[in-house]
């Protein structure tokens, strides 16, 4: 394993790895919760998670933070157009660049880059396997992780989202794992019984499962409670934290079933406190 990624993992191999980078995608209803992003951050490093992810420009929010004890910096090095209600052709998936020199900077534990496979959007994906390819080559001279988020997308109410099917899903974390990913962040199945299968793909890579949209605290704190039951080494979850009215109670409950086992009623618990 990479020495960076022990900063990103905790003890027990798992990890809660805060996403805040949703601001660099110009989407509106992203930036709800995440307007002051610094007085986000610093409540969310405050709940103590294993890490935060964040976009180039607001890297330094974290890592001008003083002490060794803050979360680990996971570095978002793209960004896309494909989330958006109002879709603007082309559809595209772009590396910033210099994306490993800035991370090595700002001394990211890993890298991110997505894996887009949308229909009949060959264009777009074949993009995304050279920003792999690239980022793979740029990583290796300087010991940095790469995080590859393979992430079907099917078309639906005008926009895209996840495509729960695992025979699309476990394809393409195979192929983010061939193409060099050291940590895996995967969409959940709809049905979470085939998520081993998921696991299987992944070769022995830890797989972080997403979060994807907002839902109630009961929901993703029992998903999450299957997910790891099931083999997944983590969770990147971003608007069922920075969204909530409570981030950091949020927070210290789903580190509660990550790190701890506990149960989706006891997690909730943090939330009635």
């Amino acid at each position: 394993m990479h020495v960076r990624l022990n900063r990103l993992f905790a003890a027990d191999g798992k990890c809660f790895d805060v996403a805040v980078d949703h601001g660099l995608f110009g989407e509106r209803s992203f930036l709800d919760g995440i307007e002051d992003l610094e007085r986000v951050i610093a409540t969310v490093v405050d709940a103590g998670p294993d890490a935060i992810q964040l976009s180039p420009g607001q890297a330094l929010l974290l890592q001008q933070i003083p002490g060794p004890d803050k979360p680990a910096l996971v570095f978002r090095t793209d960004v896309a157009n494909v989330y958006g209600s109002d879709l603007v052709e082309p559809l595209f998936s772009e590396l910033v660049d210099g994306a490993v020199e800035q991370a090595v900077r700002v001394d990211a534990a890993c890298v991110v880059v997505n894996l887009l496979l949308l229909p009949d959007r060959a264009d777009l994906y074949r993009r995304c396997i050279r920003n792999v390819t690239a980022l793979r080559a740029a990583c290796d001279p300087v010991g940095m992780p790469l995080m590859v988020e393979p992430l079907a997308m099917k078309p639906g109410g005008g926009r895209y989202g996840v495509d729960g099917d695992p025979d699309t899903i476990v394809p393409l974390v195979r192929q983010a794992v061939e193409l060099g990913a050291d940590v895996v962040k995967a969409d959940p199945t709809d049905d979470l019984d085939d998520y081993p299968r998921v696991i299987e793909a992944a070769g022995g890579r830890p797989v972080l499962t997403r979060g994807g949209g907002r839902v109630s605290d009961e929901e993703v704190l029992r998903r999450t409670e299957g997910l790891m039951q099931r083999g997944a080494a983590g969770i990147v979850y971003g608007r069922n934290v920075i969204q909530h009215e409570r981030p950091a109670a949020m927070t210290r409950a789903l580190m509660a079933v990550v790190h701890d086992g506990s149960s989706a009623d006891e997690a909730l618990e943090f939330l009635r406190a």
